[in-house]
């Protein structure tokens, strides 16, 4: 069963998602006040944010064990669960958890025993959600089935929310409108998409707004149901 999905992003005016190259400079932590009050029952972030997180230098080369491409979990209760894409096991995490939050990476089965070997050895679960490339749809499922989740926020990067949107499986969105601009190439946007997925659009057939908040210090939080093109 798909679990409900919301997006939780926090953008400058101009949709940006980087803060530290927003003018003037952003402070505070409203995406965290945000993300405690909406709470679900995991978060999700793609391979770029979740290496943001990572405190490890290297896992072994080579291991002379062989593990079979099923789910394997350290840990099945918790109060939240921080989920982190990562296609091709290129994150050496260094740690077990992200602010108490046990990590459950999603792997493709292409991905190396050896780095297997490390995740277990660091007490990290992990599934598998594709032969070389991730489905996302069979992800939500494999999170409900395994660990009971029936919310999920998503929460960037703007690529790994773009292939959310793209493949219909967004609900709702909370977007934090911060009273800063960046007002330059480069910075990803709250939305983005690889070269691949440039002209491939949303399913989206319907947005409704149903509230807008004041944060204070001039920022807003919009509050989005989203309705996907059963099609």
């Amino acid at each position: 069963m798909k679990p409900h999905v919301a997006c939780l992003m926090a953008s400058s005016l101009d949709g940006r998602t980087w803060p530290s190259r927003w003018r003037p400079k952003n402070s505070g932590n409203l995406f965290e006040q945000v993300h405690d009050e909406i709470a679900g029952d995991a978060w999700l972030v793609g391979r770029v944010t979740g290496q943001e997180f990572a405190k490890g230098t290297s896992y072994p080369a080579s291991t002379a064990e062989t593990f079979p491409r099923k789910p394997w979990f350290a840990r099945r209760e918790a109060k939240a669960f921080g989920v982190v894409l990562d296609a091709q096991g290129k994150i050496v995490w260094g740690r077990s958890d992200i602010g108490g939050d046990p990590i459950v990476v999603v792997l493709t089965e292409a991905v190396s025993d050896a780095h297997l070997a490390g995740l277990r050895s660091e007490g990290i679960s992990y599934i598998f959600a594709g032969k070389s490339e991730l489905d996302l749809a069979l992800t939500l499922d494999i999170l409900n089935r395994e660990l009971g989740i029936k919310r999920l926020l998503v929460e960037g990067g703007g690529i790994a929310n773009g292939n959310f949107l793209r493949a219909g499986l967004i609900d709702e969105l909370y977007l934090i409108l911060c009273p800063a601009i960046d007002g330059a190439k480069g910075a990803p946007h709250v939305f983005d998409s690889a070269e691949a997925d440039t002209d491939k659009r949303a399913p989206l057939k319907a947005m409704a707004l149903q509230s807008s908040r004041d944060l204070g210090g001039g920022a807003l939080l919009l509050h989005y149901l989203i309705q996907n093109d059963a099609a």
